[in-house]
Order: C-alpha cells, then structure tokens, then sequence
C-alpha cells in the first residue's frame, strides 16, 4: 500500500478545496492544523481515468472511499467507507494536527488495481451546510435568519482561529527565549572554560621555567 502525504498551510483556512491523483486502492493523506471544538466538513468526489476516451469520467461507478481521521495521539475521530462521493464530519477534541486520509476502496467483483483516480476534496471548518438549511425555508425570513447564523458562525471560528494562532504565536516565543538564554550561558560557560585553561596552562608553564631556573 502506497502511502502520500500533503502538508497544507501552517494555518487553517476556512475553506481548503484542491483535487488529486491516486491510484486504486491507494492511500493519501493530509496534514491539518485544527483548533479545539472545531467542526469540520469534507466533502469528496471520485472521477476515473478512461483509457478510451483519454479523459476522466465524471463519476467512478463501482469504487468507494474509505476515509479515516485521527490526531497524532492515535485518536482515531472517525472511520468510516462511503460511495464514490460523499460527505463526512468530524469535531476536533484538542488544538493540532489531524490526520485525514482517503483510500478507495473496490467494490468490484475484478479490481483494476492500479487505474488512475481524480480526487476532489472541500474541506470547511465550522460550517453547516447553508445551501441545504436555505433550500428547507420556507420563506425569505427563514432564509435570512439561516444566512446571519451561517455569518455567526464564521465570526465565531475566525475569533477561535485567532486565540488559537495566538497561542501557538506565545508558545513559539517562550520556545525561542528558552533557547536563546540556553546559548548565551553556554556561551557564557564555554569563555569561562577558555579562560580557565589559559590561566592553567599559563600557571603550568611558569612553573616549569621556576624549575628549570629559566626566571
């Protein structure tokens, strides 16, 4: 099993949607930077390479995505195989990295291992899906109100994205203050080494030529 992964953007965005090439039944993954209580949207889509047409199929009949989610405390926060597309959710438990990783899955009777799949992901942190609560109203208040709690939410993660960079900004400092005083007394311990020798080795010869009746 081949393994591949992504290291995106230090800082996660609000929205992350980008497309890959895999091949069946391989597996990819990305890195995400999450911050805590945080809800995240993936939605996925499979196209597959026909060799006829020399061009990739809008859809992958017969495959599914296996996708898995876990920190790098080996939390695993979900597990689950879908169809050729789909939409999975997850909460983050703690600020860090998350593991996602994709891997098609054959449910074919004769697997064609090895053809060549385009994957689309969307990744959304903190959002519902509008479109879906927008399409269930049933009036244009409804829709309004769906509208200012989907902008509420984006406030709320683009504050909680902010403490979160702030954090990670104050623990890399404390980190680079920690080192640089740890440089300076090693610095400050290496002179004084010096120093002691040359003094030694100045005693150490004084007194060879004291011996030697040299002065």
């Amino acid at each position: 099993m081949h393994k591949l992964t992504f290291l995106l953007s230090f800082c996660f965005s609000l929205s992350t949607a980008f497309y890959f090439h895999a091949g069946e039944r391989e597996e990819k993954c990305i890195i995400e930077d999450i911050p805590s209580d945080t809800l995240i949207t993936g939605s996925f889509k499979i196209q597959q390479w026909d060799l006829g047409r020399h061009d990739f199929l809008e859809s992958a009949p017969g495959l599914g995505m296996f996708v898995t989610i876990t920190t790098y405390s080996d939390e695993v926060l979900l597990s689950k195989l879908y169809g050729p597309q789909g939409t999975f959710y997850f909460t983050s438990h703690s600020p860090g990295e998350h593991i996602i990783c994709l891997q098609s899955n054959s449910t074919r009777l004769v697997s064609f291992g090895g053809s060549k799949l385009r994957i689309h992901l969307d990744i959304r942190a903190g959002e519902h899906d509008l479109d879906a609560a927008i399409t269930q109203a049933k009036d244009k208040v409804n829709e309004v109100s769906f509208k200012l709690e989907h902008l509420i939410e984006q406030i709320e993660q683009i504050v909680k994205e902010q403490n979160y960079q702030r954090d990670r900004e104050e623990k890399f400092r404390m980190t680079s203050e920690d080192t640089n005083s740890n440089v300076l007394w090693w610095a400050f311990t290496q002179t004084l080494i010096f120093i002691s020798v040359g003094i030694f080795q100045m005693k150490s010869l004084k007194d060879f030529f004291i011996a030697k009746k040299l002065v």
